[in-house]
């Protein structure tokens, strides 16, 4: 077998991230199911219910993530899953890796093997892309942190946030109702900065972050001045982007707490210039 790199989600050491999920995901595995098999399984018919024992091979590079998933929708079909390496493990790409064994009768081996292996390796391909844009920003010595954003696809978004932890990146928010997002519409639709954090905070209260959409250095300055916790700066670039978050660092010295955050048209090539050491 090919060498196997550790697990290195290190933003959690020596924690399951498998604890973190809700009782309520389960019920998503059966929908699944319900969408791949709609009504009769002709192809199960045939193989019948003989007890097989199915290998899951590793045959491109990548951060292996999605293991709870996999094994749910294999307990589903009274299947066992063995894991042969653990998850968050680096698969090497120059040549097959042997992952896992699942036990159970031919024609549930079959029935969940595609589900299965879709999930498993879209949050795999998640976590592998999080893992090089993290390993991509420590080489360019960035301190701070990088996360994921809510452009999720629709009903996989558990899934694919997972994914993004085990590759070693914050989740960011999970929805709508985890952290007050206010970006340019709703800045528009309330005439000002300080007027929708305001509107905000009537409802919101004071348990809930309020992340703030900036174009500039000037709207920061109103957004920490009207209590954002978060400045977001939104698609500025290179040294434009380096000038305002230390302005803003030195003016707002000692007198509010505020994260500054930097977003859109984050790609792999555009990292280089963007973060800077300590920032």
């Amino acid at each position: 077998m090919s060498k196997v790199e550790k697990n290195d989600t290190d933003l959690y050491p020596g924690q399951n991230l498998a604890h973190l999920l809700p009782p309520s995901w389960k019920s998503d595995v059966e929908r699944w199911f319900a969408e791949d098999t709609p009504s009769f399984d002709w192809a199960g018919f045939v193989v019948g219910e003989e007890e097989q024992e199915a290998i899951l091979w590793g045959k491109s590079g990548g951060v292996l993530a999605g293991v709870p998933f996999f094994n749910q929708i294999f307990k589903h079909l009274d299947c066992k899953v063995e894991w042969l390496l653990p998850e968050g493990s680096v698969i090497p790409s120059d040549s097959k890796t042997k992952v896992a064994l699942v036990r159970g009768k031919a024609r549930h081996l079959l029935l969940g093997e595609r589900v299965a292996l879709n999930t498993l390796s879209r949050c795999s391909g998640i976590a592998t892309v999080s893992r090089r844009f993290r390993d991509l920003a420590r080489a360019e010595g960035w301190q701070g942190v990088v996360a994921g954003t809510r452009k999720t696809t629709p009903g996989f978004r558990l899934v694919e946030k997972y994914g993004m932890m085990v590759g070693g990146v914050d989740p960011h928010r999970h929805d709508l109702s985890s952290m007050v997002m206010l970006k340019d519409n709703h800045i528009w639709a309330t005439g000002s900065i300080t007027n929708a954090i305001t509107a905000v905070r009537r409802v919101a209260g004071f348990s809930l972050l309020v992340n703030v959409e900036c174009q500039d250095e000037a709207e920061a300055d109103e957004a920490i001045s009207a209590g954002a916790n978060i400045v977001m700066l939104d698609n500025i670039t290179g040294d434009g982007l380096h000038t305002a978050a230390k302005n803003l660092k030195q003016k707002w010295k000692g007198k509010k707490e505020f994260l500054i955050e930097t977003s859109g048209g984050i790609v792999e090539g555009s990292l280089t210039g963007r973060v800077g050491p300590g920032e």
